[in-house]
């Protein structure tokens, strides 16, 4: 299954569509939280970094200044970006 490239192709767009999302979404919480309006949930952030947008968060948390001084997004990224790391090296390892 993995040497199909249909599965690559896909896996990599789910990739770059979820990383841009998730960065998009660190930088519309800044906006919203500058304008005092309602916000995006950090629940919201973080499980969108688990889905896969965990490097998008990273760049979106450092570019925009945003939860970086929060210890659940400044280690719980890295973190879950590690396990995804590890995660896709099992999968192309088999």
């Amino acid at each position: 299954m993995l040497q199909d490239g249909i599965f690559l192709k896909v896996l990599l767009y789910y990739l770059i569509i979820i990383n841009l999302i998730t960065g998009a979404a660190f930088g519309w919480d800044k906006r919203l939280a500058r304008r005092g309006a309602r916000r995006i949930p950090e629940r919201d952030l973080l499980l969108y970094a688990a889905a896969g947008g965990s490097m998008g968060g990273l760049i979106g948390m450092y570019v925009f200044r945003h939860k970086t001084r929060h210890m659940k997004f400044k280690w719980g990224l890295p973190i879950i970006l590690v396990l995804q790391g590890a995660l896709l090296v099992y999968i192309f390892l088999l």
